[in-house]
């Protein structure tokens, strides 16, 4: 990353726009936070096979993190005081399925990527995005549906 990668947002949008940027913005943000503790407590060597999977769904839930967080401030903003709650909430989620089992663990991915599809899709059409922000935050929301089917497929694979 380099400065010529950042560009300040927002200056000429009304207050408006700007609150439902922002609310946006810090959803986006708490919610991978929330995705990427539910992904790093499922990982564990009780479930070999999944494992790899976790691991790169985790990591690409912390890029998620990572864009949110550099929008916030190119917008102005700061990250939600709050975000420490959905952390705790993907450490819950993740754990309590992970003791419930692969099934569950899988269940809790197409559950988690479900969500998240549907919020992606509703952000999108919230906030006046810039298209380099809207192009951002589509690319992340394909990501989820990548996620969604891998744990549908694999759920699939073991109820057969």
């Amino acid at each position: 990353m380099f400065d010529k990668n950042i560009k300040l947002r927002g200056q000429k949008l009304s207050l408006t726009e700007k609150k439902q940027i922002r609310k946006s913005l810090l959803d986006l943000h708490n919610l991978e936070i929330m995705a990427v503790n539910v992904y790093r407590f499922h990982i564990s060597n009780r479930f070999p096979e999944l494992k790899v999977s976790l691991i790169a769904a985790m990591k690409n839930e912390i890029g998620h993190v990572q864009d949110y967080l550099v929008k916030l401030y190119e917008y102005e903003f700061k990250p939600a005081w709050y975000r420490w709650a959905f952390w705790i909430v993907g450490a819950v989620i993740g754990t309590g399925s992970k003791i419930l089992g692969k099934r569950m663990i899988l269940k809790a991915g197409i559950w988690t990527e479900s969500k998240a599809i549907a919020h992606y899709q509703e952000l999108l059409e919230s906030a006046p995005w810039d298209d380099s922000t809207y192009q951002m935050i589509d690319k992340d929301r394909q990501d989820e549906i990548v996620h969604l089917n891998l744990w549908s497929e694999l759920l699939k694979k073991i109820e057969e």
